[in-house]
């Protein structure tokens, strides 16, 4: 509002120039004349003109004067102010009217004038104000330290100030209406868009989060981003995001990260946690690793000095709490080894270590660390173990360790087993000169040419021999091993190696190689052997192809030439005629199962059939794969030829013991028709009997049936001499058969009773009950015991003076054979022909020819057994032969 003074200010020179110029049109008006109304018009012009420069109220002045000086000079009468002509009065209402309206006007136009000035004026400083506001706005934006961004709702930039561009290596218009998610990794745009989206929803509020930007060159950069969504002019919501450089920060927290996640992966391996503790205030600290060790829960367990002891193992717990007491008096570094018993019953061993340290209050606090030292102690307690191992190894190998310096000529480090060794006790002090006494004069100028030699040319390994002289006079030979130690001055420092006690490796070596030699002879030997024997090895392959042959086989041509390579059925030469056996054989081979014994025909070098016995087994490699046989075989020609003659001999044999059975048949014919003669004649004289008996006029039935029945009788006996009689005559193979001794005598004595009678001899058997069984040829044995009883009974004839006394006895000795002995009374045997008696062709009779006992020897023979003559007091002779039981009754 325009104050009062002011007013008055612009009012007066208005009213002051205004009156003056109202003055002029007046003189003017006055000089010339002028009319009444064309002065009141030069005076509302004067009004009207000065209304532009002042107030209301100085142009009513005026106007007022203007009335005052028209009406006092210009209306009638002049020079007084009463208007006496009724036409001026509208003038002067019409002027007075005009000037006020028009002076107010005026007024009211300049005053609105002057008010759109003033807005006008107002305006223009908002207007600068403003712009002044935006520069530095936009100064503030653009030369903020902190990145902006401003994106819409689309994740589109707005706007971002240089700082933000040039941080990430653009120009401000290659972001612009760009996504921001661009700047962004691929693997953090899902979280980006939703922190944006998380700030749309909630307009006004800041968010914060770190993220990693990328630069146009493709390096990234960690931001941490503040943004606040809000609605713009056109209430879209827009989000201004302020982003901070965090990466250096970023890396300082990573490296931090990973200095502790290092510390941590250290303690962890180390076995190691960390801890403080201050005793004034209680508070304690343990890193995970020491949690870890004590078994316990971080989150659920405060650490302390209570939890280690509560924790410490009841044998230990005393001196943990006596430590703590301690540390707790007088504060001081410590440290402790101790054990924990831990909830599963196992036990670990703690090495303590604490510092003391004042703090910044202050107070003293223990830093410390606690190693979990249980693989140390388990290791301690193993090399400990390992070094008793040692030692005992090195007792039992007798094998010493040894250090040697070359500069003190003294032991650095000796096993016990050296001192063993050298017979010295263990706490001896030992001078090199009492080293060299036990050395043997005659090794030690080599060993010591050795050892000067190994430090000349530095070597790294070398070996030598000596023998020790024990004071027991022994000697002991040693063996040694080893090599050189060169010092950081380039020259040998140390020996180190070990004695070695070979003293009973040089025995056996010596025994070894005297039994070498031994073998080396006993292998030509054997060599020689099987050259020269008629057996020889062969090989064959997984084919059963013939691989390798005795040498000897080839230069006594004892196989044909070209058999390497052959299957045996092929160099056979009895396949046609035994495909069994070859079948079966063949099935052998393909079983992989071992064979002895196997016999068949092949011809040799000269192209004669030579006869093979042989015998393999099948040889396989470690890992069980066949590889073929390895055998022997024998040329048993000679032994097949010589069972070929047996076998002849043998039919001879029997073919001259079936003539020597037919030839005492044709002796015996006389008793064998007496003894068919006698139930002929019964059964003559019984059948008419019978005829007698049936004739009657009353036949006596019972007599006749009487009759018939000794007839059948006598013509069984018949018929049983006959049939022996057959069966001695017969020619027929031998057929062995558990045989009762007893019986076959009994057989023997019913066809030659006659015999008996006839040459008045007296028959006495002693045959003893229950003998065990013979197994015999029932027939051959008959032979046998008829052939001893008539030579007993003609070894009787030319004795009249006493009884003629045959003795047939059967028995069992205690060695398992069956003994039967034919006794005679007779002339008996002479000293001289008591060897012969049972030789071929020899006999002492007239007319014998000398092969009943020969062969009666042989029948006896060949049953297991044996003839003799024994020696009797008396006259006569007896002939004795025993046989072995049979196999079934001896089991």
């Amino acid at each position: 509002m325009r104050s009062p003074i002011s007013s008055l200010e612009r009012s007066a020179p208005q009213l002051t120039f205004g009156s003056i110029a109202l003055a002029v049109v007046t003189l003017a008006c006055l000089y010339l004349h002028a009319h009444f109304a064309a002065t009141a018009f030069a005076y509302l012009l004067v009004v009207l003109l000065f209304s532009l420069m002042g107030s209301f109220i100085a142009s009513s002045a005026l106007c007022i004067i203007a009335i005052a000086a028209l009406a006092y000079y210009f209306a009638p009468p002049a020079f007084s102010l009463r208007i006496d002509d009724p036409q001026d009065l509208p003038v002067v209402v019409a002027f007075f009217i005009a000037s006020i309206v028009g002076a107010h006007l005026i007024g009211k136009l300049r005053q609105e004038r002057e008010a759109a000035r003033v807005v006008a004026a107002k305006l223009q400083r908002s207007a600068a104000d403003l712009e002044d506001r935006e520069k530095r706005w936009r100064a503030i934006f653009e030369h903020n330290p902190t990145m902006y961004f401003m994106v819409d709702e689309a994740g589109t930039i707005l706007n971002v100030n240089s700082l933000g561009a040039t941080q990430l290596g653009y120009a401000r218009a290659e972001l612009i209406a760009r996504s921001v998610l661009d700047v962004f990794l691929e693997e953090d745009r899902a979280f980006v868009r939703e922190c944006v989206r998380t700030c749309l929803e909630d307009v006004g509020q800041t968010r914060t989060w770190d993220v990693r930007k990328v630069r146009k060159d493709g390096s990234v950069l960690w931001v941490r981003e503040n943004a606040k969504a809000m609605l713009w002019g056109d209430e879209q919501p827009i989000v201004l995001i302020a982003c901070e450089d965090i990466t250096e920060r970023r890396r300082t927290e990573l490296a931090l990260q990973r200095s502790e996640a290092h510390l941590a992966q250290a303690q962890e391996l180390s076995h190691t946690g960390s801890f403080s503790w201050n005793p004034t205030t209680g508070e304690a600290f343990w890193s995970k690793e020491t949690f870890r060790i004590f078994q316990l829960d971080p989150d659920t367990v405060p650490p302390g000095p209570q939890l280690v002891v509560e924790r410490t193992h009841p044998d230990d717990r005393a001196s943990v709490k006596e430590l703590i007491d301690r540390a707790m008096r007088d504060p001081s570094d410590f440290e402790h080894e101790y054990r924990l018993l831990l909830p599963d019953g196992s036990v670990k061993h703690i090495h303590a270590q604490a510092r003391a340290t004042r703090t910044a209050s202050g107070d003293i606090e223990f830093v410390g660390a606690a190693t979990d030292i249980t693989a140390a102690r388990r290791a301690e307690q193993q090399l400990r173990r390992s070094e008793a191992y040692l030692a005992e190894a090195q007792h039992l190998s007798h094998t010493g360790s040894w250090s040697w310096d070359v500069y003190r000529l003294d032991f650095i480090y000796r096993s016990a087993e050296v001192d063993r060794l050298f017979g010295f006790s263990p706490q001896e002090p030992i001078s090199i000169e009492t080293i060299r006494s036990r050395i043997h004069p005659d090794d030690l100028p080599r060993l010591q040419e050795v050892q000067r030699q190994a430090i000349e040319h530095k070597e790294r390994r070398f070996e030598y021999d000596f023998r020790i002289l024990l004071p027991d006079g022994g000697i002991r030979r040693i063996h040694s091993v080893a090599h050189v130690v060169v010092g950081s001055d380039g020259n040998v420092s140390e020996l180190i190696g070990t004695h070695m006690d070979v003293t009973e490796q040089h025995a056996a070596r010596e025994r070894l190689e005297n039994t070498l030699v031994a073998l080396r002879e006993s292998e030509q030997r054997f060599r020689d052997y099987a050259e020269t024997a008629s057996d020889w090895l062969w090989e064959t392959g997984p084919d059963h192809q013939v691989t390798h042959l005795s040498e000897h086989t080839s230069a006594a041509g004892i196989l044909a030439t070209g058999l390497i390579g052959l299957l045996r059925w092929d160099i056979a030469c009895d396949l046609e005629e035994e495909p069994e056996k070859w079948r079966q054989h063949r099935a052998t081979l393909e079983a992989h199962l071992p064979f002895r014994d196997l016999v068949y025909r092949t011809v040799n070098r000269a192209g004669s059939p030579i006869y093979v016995r042989t015998s393999g087994k099948p040889f396989f490699d470690g890992k069980g794969n066949f590889l073929g046989y390895r055998g022997v075989s024998t040329d048993i020609t000679a032994t097949i030829r010589a069972d070929q003659a047996e076998q002849e001999l043998r039919r001879a044999q029997s073919e001259l013991a079936h003539v020597t059975r037919v030839t005492t048949l044709g002796e015996l014919t006389t008793s064998i028709a007496h003894e068919i003669n006698q139930p002929l004649a019964a059964i003559i004289s019984n059948a008419d009997a019978c005829l007698g008996w049936m004739g009657r006029e009353a036949p006596n039935l019972s007599a006749a049936r009487s009759s018939v029945e000794w007839i059948i009788e006598d013509a069984i006996r018949a018929s049983e001499v006959i049939r022996r009689i057959r069966a001695l005559a017969k020619k027929g193979e031998i057929e062995m058969a558990p045989l009762d001794i007893n019986e076959v005598v009994k057989d023997v004595i019913a066809l030659v009773t006659r015999e008996l009678v006839s040459h008045r001899v007296t028959l006495r058997t002693e045959l003893t009950a229950g003998l065990p069984r013979i197994l015999g040829d029932r027939i051959q044995l008959q032979q046998v015991i008829i052939n001893l009883v008539m030579n007993g009974i003609e070894a009787m004839d030319a004795v009249t003076e006493r009884t003629r006394e045959l003795l047939v006895q059967s028995s069992k000795d205690d060695v398992g054979h069956v003994h039967l002995a034919v006794t005679d009374c007779g002339v008996g045997i002479a000293e001289n022909d008591a060897d012969r008696v049972l030789d071929p062709f020899f006999t002492t009779k007239s007319t014998g020819l000398g092969m009943g006992l020969s062969i009666c020897r042989s029948i006896v023979e060949a049953h297991g057994g044996r003839l003799s003559m024994v020696h009797k007091n008396g006259p006569g002779a007896t002939f004795q032969f025993a046989l072995p039981l049979y196999k079934e009754a001896v089991s």
